[in-house]
């Protein structure tokens, strides 16, 4: 079969299948649009199945599969629950926060913060931070489209030009040298470790520069959010949630033939027992291994409670919530999308533990894995399967792009063009939606350029909310918050998590400074494990360079004991040093070392303070980091809530009323309901957990313990799932 840039015509032709049919649906939705509730809500119709594949496809994008496999590629097991922890306890928080979001009865969450803060300065920097934290998803989503695309579609390597070649090469070297024992390389052997490292030399190179790919899948992105808003997103949502799913199990069955027949086991219990096999025992500690920079355990409770916090404040939240025609539907819609998605993650991380055991020594880039799966697995079945991977993925990102781009459009319309050009039509307002949707695209694309590892990403923009964070949960529970702790919080934070960091890298040779280019120390840990086939290698390795070295005459010490499977062994891992203060690490430039990305300037700022962070392992510096992005903000907003005047009484009053004004699915019936709580806010003040004080916590009902423990046990039932897969073949 003829094949054009890596792909055969039958896989071009399912991809462009995928496209005629969703721009098909896009087109049909947009002519029922006629205002802006149309447009970026949908008109508030949507049922419970809308709402589930709503939920699931905006929360699901390309980089969740590929980043999924990528940590599990970088940290082994606890790779796959570094993420995990802070979705599953989100579970029962938004059973609780969903009516919130349906209640509010507004059309972005930046008209919460105007409502409530009574400033719409607070409306438009939120809509502003909101935005740019949308640009970071969209750059995280086409970082990951653009290095999958590339693995699946690479170029031979008798095609490569003679610099790809020569980077090839190096990228061979690096591979070379990092399968080594670090200590035992010479000190030449580990400068020039150090210099490949920072140069992240490539292996695989696309027929056509990525750029020209994502800039014509950001065409059709955009194509397709403005024509049709909110409802074609969400009716092709139903679809591409399905081709989500089959994203996510289309490889296994692949994968483990493969194994089976390379590895000579059988059956289904096969390639697992192949994993732990070929893994060391140290791969599989799920919650904090002693070899991982990132995962200890304390990183991710912080990195957990931190995604509880900071996805609340989403402003998709209320725009997908917010569509459901009640709020029953917008509880049981967005949780059982979200349960889809969590069982979904679960099932990538099996999916990046058998690619590595067929692919994972020939890689120099975790991003790739999943690409490099996809080519090598399906590519040679001829039945269009690499295609229809292709359109999932791009179902996955257009899914949740088209929801972001509208909730990106609408912020800013609001709250920034509105209050500019006021009294304009409906119709105006749409189309300047359109026009503003399209930002969302376009500083993704930038995001990519800037960005090149999609965890890298993916850290960066679950911090990124907590610059609003304390305002949106303490505004919605505490009436003591008020526009000047408001306002303290988040120019706080704005100045710790986006100014400083920025501004601070570009005074000249702020990069080198010496100050700033100290590293973490290499702590050493020791533990016990039983020898699997990587041990057994890795120790015979040790064992012909000690005979080579001591042949040569060299003082090596005692020969390494041979290891045998099974065999209980003792195992110190050294932690690589990186960086205390530049969010990706060093560059080398000749023989000038430059700190990369942005600058961590709370930690800068408690070296300066005399702590001396360059004695601390990475992931405690990174758990510190965490840790004062949690509780400087929320802190910040309590001390001069504490020490200002709350806003009026009768204002507050009517803010929480409403709130505690359930929905009625008719909407005259809910304006009614709404003009009796406006002329008795007292109505459903019985429902308030700590009368008389200024904490608005509602008392839970028997369907709130319900779907508490049904949640929970939910969020339980995804984790003996990780546990077993991890577990299975041992």
């Amino acid at each position: 079969m003829g094949a054009w840039l890596g792909l055969s015509w039958l896989d071009w032709g399912v991809v462009t299948l995928y496209f005629v049919a969703t721009l098909y649906v896009g087109l049909v939705a947009g002519r029922k649009v006629k205002t802006r509730e149309d447009f970026f809500m949908g008109g508030r119709k949507f049922g419970k199945w809308i709402q589930t594949f709503a939920m699931f496809g905006q929360a699901t994008s390309a980089e969740n599969a590929v980043s999924a496999t990528t940590m599990v590629a970088t940290g082994g097991a606890a790779g796959m629950g570094a993420n995990l922890l802070g979705q599953l306890l989100y579970m029962p928080v938004l059973w609780i926060t969903a009516p919130w979001y349906r209640r509010l009865r507004l059309l972005t969450l930046a008209d919460f913060f105007e409502t409530r803060y009574q400033s719409r300065g607070i409306a438009v920097t939120y809509a502003l931070v909101s935005a740019t934290f949308f640009m970071i998803a969209a750059g995280m989503g086409f970082a990951a489209m653009g290095k999958t695309l590339t693995a699946i579609m690479p170029k031979p390597e008798a095609a490569l030009t003679m610099q790809e070649r020569a980077e090839y090469n190096r990228a061979i070297e690096l591979k070379a040298l990092e399968r080594r024992d670090y200590r035992a390389l010479s000190p030449v052997e580990q400068t020039r470790l150090e210099h490949l490292r920072a140069e992240k030399p490539r292996m695989i190179y696309p027929h056509i520069n990525r750029w020209v790919i994502l800039l014509a899948i950001a065409l059709c992105v955009a194509l397709y959010v403005a024509v049709g808003g909110l409802e074609a997103a969400f009716r092709t949502d139903l679809l591409q949630g399905i081709l989500i799913i089959v994203l996510t199990i289309l490889l296994i069955p692949f994968a483990m033939l493969r194994i089976n027949a390379e590895f000579g086991t059988s059956g289904f219990m096969g390639p697992f027992q192949v994993i732990h096999q070929q893994f060391p025992e140290w791969f599989f500690e799920l919650w904090g291994s002693p070899k991982l920079l990132e995962f200890s355990v304390w990183w991710i409770i912080a990195f957990g409670i931190a995604n509880v916090i900071n996805t609340a404040v989403q402003a998709n939240q209320l725009t997908t919530i917010g569509a459901a025609k009640d709020e029953q539907t917008a509880r049981l819609g967005s949780t059982n999308g979200l349960f889809i998605k969590r069982y979904c993650w679960v099932i990538w991380g099996l999916v990046g533990l058998l690619a590595m055991v067929l692919f994972g020594s020939s890689l120099t880039d975790p991003d790739l894995l999943w690409g490099t799966a996809t080519r090598e697995l399906l590519g040679g079945t001829n039945l269009g399967l690499v295609g229809l991977m292709i359109a999932c993925l791009l179902a996955a990102f257009m899914s949740t792009a088209s929801a972001l781009a509208l909730t990106t459009g609408a912020l800013l319309t609001n709250s920034l063009y509105k209050p500019l050009a006021p009294a304009k039509s409906e119709a105006h307002y749409v189309h300047v939606g359109r026009a503003l949707s399209l930002l969302y695209i376009v500083g993704g694309l930038l995001i990519a350029w800037k960005f090149d590892s999609v965890f890298d990403i993916f850290k960066y923009l679950v911090l990124f909310n907590c610059i609003v964070a304390a305002a949106f949960w303490l505004g919605m529970v505490w009436r003591r918050a008020n526009r000047a702790a408001a306002w303290a919080s988040i120019g706080t934070m704005l100045l710790f998590t986006v100014l400083l960091p920025v501004v601070i890298p570009l005074v000249p040779g702020m990069r080198a400074n010496a100050r700033l280019l100290k590293e973490t120390a290499p702590l050493p840990a020791t533990r016990t494990y039983h020898a699997r086939v990587a041990d057994v290698v890795e120790r015979e390795a040790a064992i012909l360079k000690w005979e080579k070295e001591h042949a040569d005459g060299q003082e090596v010490g005692a020969c390494p004991e041979p290891l045998v499977i099974g065999q209980r062994f003792e195992k110190t891992f050294t932690m690589k040093k990186k960086s205390v203060f530049w969010w990706q690490d060093f560059a080398q430039h000749g023989d000038v070392k430059q700190g990369k990305g942005l600058l961590k300037v709370e930690l800068l700022a408690l070296d300066l303070l005399g702590w001396d962070l360059s004695k601390n392992s990475y992931s405690t510096n990174e758990t510190i980091s965490i840790l004062f992005r949690i509780l400087v903000p929320f802190a910040v907003l309590l001390l001069v809530g504490c020490c200002t005047r709350p806003h009026a009484k009768a204002h507050l009053d009517h803010f929480y009323a409403r709130l505690r004004t359930p929905i009625q699915p008719d909407p005259e019936l809910d304006a009614r309901e709404i003009a009796l709580t406006a002329s008795d806010p007292e109505r459903y003040r019985r429902g308030r957990l700590f009368s008389g004080t200024n904490w608005e916590f509602r008392r839970w009902d028997r369907h709130d313990w319900q779907g508490i423990a049904i949640t929970t046990g939910g969020a339980l039932g995804v984790i003996l799932l990780l546990i077993l897969i991890t577990r299975l073949g041992m």
